[in-house]
């Protein structure tokens, strides 16, 4: 089995905690890490180069079919069966998943009894701050009054994708609510509540592994299976901090480490 994987950390760690339990259950194991971006790790999954890639469910879904409107995790599911070429296999979905989030501080959600993003209607007013494409996104302002009904939105446009700068407008007040992918580390290290989306505002973005068809047997399965079935959002928010934060943990130290911590090694 050769792994793959995209080129950011996150997806590197997936690589190597998925190539690592099957490597401890008999299957020889290389890596091609760091390939690129789908355009060009898609190719090298069609053509046999890679034969295992950690996807996210939505996304990959998004750029297999451009008509997709699942957002439901059994439904995003359902939808990338249909989509992948035959020589392409999704296996399980993990509950881990790196999506939007909307995010809030521990201190403002106790104040308010929030836990979830329909909780937001309970407030006279509340500002939200993400990226400038979420004003006019489906499931971004738009979505939120359509779907939560959500008449009570102001909207603070921060250009860094939930980093630093919408961090410092939601923890000093600026806004109430920050667009943040749900594995960012600053959630963890911040104590941030994410609210539920009960409604499925956010499609889902659940890790699957994506495998060469050919590869696919019941052991490979049952090991990966097993993995994902394991794997949790607030794990990967932890790997993220391991290997992004201070430590600095080599992404596949913090594999091992965590596979042999679930038992799965």
């Amino acid at each position: 089995i050769v792994g793959g994987s995209a080129n950011f950390s996150e997806n590197v760690i997936l690589a190597d905690i998925y190539g690592q339990a099957l490597a401890a259950n008999g299957f020889a194991v290389s890596y091609k890490l760091n390939i690129g971006a789908r355009a060009a790790y898609i190719p090298a999954l069609e053509s046999g180069d890679v034969n295992l890639i950690p996807e996210y469910s939505g996304s990959i879904l998004d750029f297999l079919s451009k008509s997709a409107t699942a957002n439901s995790p059994s439904d995003v599911k359902a939808a990338l069966d249909a989509a992948l070429p035959k020589t392409l296999t999704a296996l399980a979905p993990s509950t881990a998943a790196d999506s939007d989030s909307l995010n809030v501080t521990p201190a403002f959600a106790a104040a308010n009894k929030l836990t979830s993003i329909a909780d937001l209607a309970k407030l006279s007013s509340v500002t939200v701050a993400a990226n400038p494409e979420f004003q006019t996104r489906p499931d971004g302002i738009p979505g939120l009054q359509k779907v939560y009904g959500l008449t009570n939105l102001k909207f603070q446009s921060i250009s860094d994708g939930g980093g630093p700068q919408t961090l410092a407008a939601l923890l000093g007040g600026q806004v109430q609510v920050a667009d943040i992918y749900s594995t960012t580390p600053s959630i963890l290290a911040n104590k941030l509540v994410t609210l539920t989306d009960p409604k499925s505002l956010f499609a889902s973005q659940e890790v699957v592994p994506i495998v060469s068809s050919s590869k696919v047997n019941a052991k490979l399965t049952s090991v990966l299976n097993k993995v994902s079935t394991t794997l949790t959002t607030k794990d990967l928010l932890q790997l993220n901090t391991e290997v992004s934060g201070d430590s600095k943990t080599d992404p596949a130290v913090a594999a091992k480490n965590w596979l042999t911590q679930k038992g799965l090694i």
